[in-house]
Parts: C-alpha cells; sequence; structure tokens
C-alpha cells in the first residue's frame, strides 16, 4: 500500500512539475520559437532590419569640388533627412553620406543617389537577441532554460497512464518522433559523403 501512495505521491509531483514549469517557461518557449523561425531563414530575409530603399534623381550633376555641407544639407534634404552625421568619397565621383541608421550613396557623374533606412523588425529583432545570447550574461539564463526544456520533455512523457502512456502508445509515438533528426543526420551524412 505504501508503494502505490507513493507512486501516486510521485506522479502528481510530476504532473505538477510538467504543469508549473511549462507554464513559466512558456513566454520564452514562444520567443525561442519565433526567433528560430527567423534565424532558420536568414538567408531569405533580413530577421532583425527592414531596409527601405529609394533611389532618387538629383537636379544636376556635381563634381567633388562643389561638394561641402552646405550641398550635403541640400542632398539630405531630398531623402528627409535633417541631420548627416558625415560624409566621405568613396571615390571620385561618389559621395557617402551617414545619417542616423541610413546612408545615401551618390554617384555625382549621373546625378543618382541610393538611399538605405534602416529600422529595427520589432519583436523579431528583441527575440533574436536573446536566442543569439547577445546580452552579457544571458548564456547561463539560456543554458537553464535548455535544461528547463530537457525536464519538462521528460516529465511530459510519464503524465498518461495506461494504453496511451510512455509504456504503451507513447513509446511508438516517441520513436516516430525520433526518426525525422536520425534521418536528417543520414541524409547529411550521405551527402556530405559525396
Amino acid at each position: 500500500m505504501a508503494a502505490v501512495s507513493f507512486r501516486n505521491k510521485l506522479h502528481r509531483w510530476n504532473v505538477a512539475w510538467h504543469r508549473d514549469l511549462g507554464y513559466f517557461f512558456s513566454s520564452l518557449i514562444i520567443i525561442y520559437c519565433i526567433s528560430g523561425l527567423a534565424l532558420n531563414h536568414v538567408n531569405d530575409w533580413n530577421p532583425d532590419f527592414i531596409i527601405h530603399k529609394q533611389t532618387i534623381q538629383l537636379p544636376k550633376t556635381y563634381t567633388r569640388a562643389e561638394v561641402d555641407n552646405h550641398l550635403v544639407a541640400e542632398f539630405s534634404q531630398l531623402v528627409k533627412e535633417d541631420n548627416y552625421k558625415l560624409y566621405d568619397f568613396p571615390t571620385n565621383n561618389q559621395v557617402k553620406i551617414y545619417y542616423d541608421n541610413a546612408t545615401l550613396h551618390i554617384n555625382l557623374e549621373n546625378g543618382t543617389g541610393n538611399y538605405e533606412k534602416l529600422a529595427k523588425r520589432h519583436v523579431f529583432y528583441e527575440s533574436n537577441v536573446l536566442h543569439r545570447n547577445s546580452l552579457k550574461g544571458w548564456k547561463w539564463v539560456s543554458d537553464i532554460f535548455a535544461i528547463m526544456l530537457i525536464v519538462i520533455s521528460v516529465t511530459g512523457l510519464f503524465i498518461l497512464k495506461g494504453k496511451y502512456g510512455l509504456k504503451r502508445r507513447g513509446v511508438w509515438i516517441m520513436l516516430a518522433g525520433l526518426l525525422l533528426p536520425v534521418a536528417a543526420i543520414i541524409l547529411f551524412y550521405y551527402i556530405s559523403s559525396k
């Protein structure tokens, strides 16, 4: 009788730990999922910034000698920038003007300019900062989180009993879930060996 009582108590503790850890870490799980989706597609888009691009046409062409602070301020007005930080000349016929989170690159010979402005992709940017461990000391939080995900997963294996529990249906579903990463690893080694 004592063994049954201990097993019931252990089961209740397992369910409680699984439930409470799940609630506690649910926000971080969602943040890491959002960030993971964004970072998985880093070759398809910039997950941190939106890049606004604009091409401008100057009223006339200029020479490098004509470019001064006043003219740079006029160029800046064409892209609705009030204050520039600095400017330089990558080549004799180009001027590049730097702003907060933006640049204007002007070809003086043909009178065209390319303006690019970066804007944070909110939610994604902040999520990615956490996911990449860009904050000092965050790696320890991330390590604890990883361990707790293992605990949540293991405690979840033992919640159900009977025909839907781990000993019967659960083991087959768990093994089926293991097939995907095993197949991916086998495929990786097969492709990389060629």
